[in-house]
This record gives C-alpha cells, structure tokens and sequence, in this order.
C-alpha cells in the first residue's frame, strides 16, 4: 500500500475505538444504569442513528464540495466537543441529548474517510476498501473489550477513555491528512451530474442495494441493542459481552488468508459474496435462538463474523464504482446512511419485540429478514443492464 494509505487506516482505527467505545455499551447503560426499557433505549439508540443518516449524507456531500481533509476535521472537532460534555454530564436528558449529537457527527466522518481511500488509492480497488473494512474491525475488537473492562472498573472511566482516543484520532487528521486531500469536481445537484439514463441508472443501482443495507443491518445492531441486555440477563459480565465483540474483530483479520481463494475466484462475482454473506448472517440468528450460555454466543458470532467478512467490504467498492466522477463521497454517503437507518430502526423494532414477545421470536424473525435481503443484491443491478 502506499504510505499516505497508512495514515488514513492508523485514524480509521482510533476513530472506530472512539466510536465503538460507547455503542455496545449504550442499551446497558440506558436499561441497567438508567433503569429504563429497552424500548425506551431503543428509541435513544433510533435517535442517534437518524442524526447519523442526515450527518452521512451530509459527509459524503461535504466531501464531494471542499474535500475529505476539512471534512473530516470538522467533524472530529464536533465529535470532541460533545465527547467532553458527556464525559461531565451524562443523566438521562443529557445523555439523549449528546448521543443525538454523536450520531450527527460521526456519520460525517465515516463516507469521508471511505471516499478518502478511495480517492487516494485508485488502483486499490477492492482491496482499498477491504483495507479500511478490517481496520474498521481491528478497532471494534479493541474497543468494546477496553470498554467492557473499564465499565467493570467504573462507568464513568468509559467517557473519559473515549474522549482521550478521539483527541489522538484529531491529532493524526490535523499532521497528515491536508497532504493527500484531493477536492471533488461535484455538480451542483444530483439531477445536473448528468444528462441522460446512462448516468441516471447507477443511482438506481445504488438505492435497490441500500434496501439489502437497510435490512442487513437492522438484524446486526441487535448484537449491540437487544442481545447485550439479553446476555445480561443470562448471567454473562459485560467483560464477557465485550469479548464477543474482540472475536468479531480478531476473527475478520485471522479469516482473510483462508477466505482469499474464494474471494479471487469471485472478483467478478459480488453478488455470490454478498448471497454467501446474509446466508451466513441468517444462520448466527438461528443459534441465538438456541443460545443460553455463553459458548453459544461465541458459536453465532463466530457465524456472524464470517457472514460479515462476505458481505460488508462489497458495498463500498460497489459505491465507488458506480458512482459518477465527482460524486464519490455522496455514494459512499449514500450507503452508509443505508447502514445507519438500520441501525436506526433496529434498537427500537428489536426492542419492541423483545419486550412483548421475547428475544426466540426476535431471533426467528431477523433470520427470515436477512434471507429476504438477498433480494435486492440479485436485482441491483438490473437497472444497468437495462441501461
């Protein structure tokens, strides 16, 4: 990889351990430190990620106008000057409050900093967002299992910490990233980037897929929403809870050399890879169903994970690719506001559902969900074709 690549996945991972510092913690903080429902935290949860889906679309407009490097830094410099009132108050109107906020402030850096490596390694490909796919999973390995430890210690250690990793993530972005910064030629809207059905079409492509977005993920952040409060009530300690997270982590990085072949043998066939992913996902939610201690949490995320290796690092070369000169940072903004309103409506449905009929029907339910989703990835890009 090119040198300038290093600095943009040495502040993805600090910019994932800040971020994942907070959310698998967020549903037992507001449910078991709080005192309220879990349908009540997952309308928190609905908040923060709606302000994601608007801060995405606007990173990935921002992008595209004045450039990844001014970008990104406004958005780190928002993220810690919320971080440090959190850190001071934290009660439950204030906790809503600043983690709305959050959601804003992060889903601008996220498509930046995709839009960024894709831009600054072109002929990358795949392998640059694959690249930037695992740093973002080293740093959700690392980041839970810190949290998990220190909640144990005391929870008020969990703000501080969290503010400390965005200071050196704002660090890392004020020193390199203004050197590699390239600004986007973007039309005005995205009517005027172009003139005909030809460019019409990848825009279609992209939203069919976002369906598959939408569903993927609205079955995944159960892991952080429903079943973190679950495993509590089984008898699990949050260190426990948190370790879940670093076999996620370590698991995508150890699973690359043997997936390789496969993933080569199908370059040209994503599709195979995202069917092959949501199969996967699919099946870990049958053993949640199952599930009652903790080896059986370790077995679904373990089936996860390798669902999630398939799938996840797809989406954005496939953005990246269809989208328009110019236009890079709204694709890349597009998906990831796909994968926020997931997270968005997630919590809250979960929640719902677990508290009238249980975490096995929640478990039975998201299967069929994630079997549905394979949908939208057969047919994305008819469009195309069509075209």
């Amino acid at each position: 990889m090119p040198k300038r690549v290093w600095f943009l996945i040495v502040g993805m991972f600090f910019n994932t351990v800040g971020s994942s510092f907070l959310w698998p913690l967020n549903s037992i903080y507001i449910h078991n430190h709080l005192g309220k429902t879990l349908t009540i935290a997952g309308i928190v949860l609905m908040l923060n990620s709606l302000a994601g889906v608007i801060g995405n679309l606007l990173g990935g407009f921002l992008f595209d106008r004045i450039g990844g490097y001014k970008t990104i830094l406004f958005g780190v410099t928002a993220n810690l000057s919320i971080l440090g009132m959190l850190t001071i108050w934290h009660d439950f109107t204030q906790y809503i409050v600043f983690l709305t906020l959050l959601g804003f402030t992060s889903g601008i850096i996220f498509p930046s900093m995709y839009a960024l490596i894709g831009s600054t390694w072109e002929e990358g490909g795949r392998r640059a967002f694959n690249t930037m796919f695992l740093t973002n999973n080293v740093g959700v390995a690392i980041g839970p299992a810190l949290a998990g430890i220190i909640a144990d210690i005391n929870f008020e250690y969990v703000f501080v910490t969290n503010f400390a990793t965005y200071s050196i993530f704002f660090g890392i972005v004020i020193a390199t990233y203004k050197r590699f910064d390239r600004v986007g030629i973007a039309p005005k809207n995205v009517i005027a980037e172009s003139a005909g059905i030809h460019a019409k079409t990848p825009m279609y492509a992209i939203l069919i897929l976002s369906i598959s977005l939408v569903l993927c993920w609205l079955s995944y952040t159960q892991w952080s929403a429903t079943i973190s409060s679950y495993t509590q009530e089984l008898g699990m300690s949050l260190s426990q809870y948190s370790v879940l997270w670093t076999i996620n982590g370590l698991l995508i990085v150890a699973v690359q050399p043997i997936i390789r072949p496969l993933v080569l043998y199908w370059e040209d066939k994503l599709k195979n890879q995202l069917v092959l992913g949501l199969l996967l996902m699919s099946a870990s939610f049958v053993l949640v169903y199952f599930a009652g201690d903790f080896k059986m949490f370790v077995a679904a995320m373990v089936v996860l994970t390798l669902g999630e290796v398939f799938f996840s690092p797809v989406i954005p070369a496939i953005a990246n690719k269809l989208a328009p000169q110019g236009r890079q940072g709204f694709y890349q903004g597009i998906v990831n506001s796909a994968t926020t309103l997931g997270r968005m409506i997630g919590p809250l449905l979960g929640g719902v559902v677990v508290d009238i009929y249980g975490m096995g029907v929640l478990a039975l339910m998201l299967t069929v969900v994630l079997v549905v989703a394979i949908i939208p990835c057969l047919l994305y890009d008819r469009p195309l074709k069509r075209a």
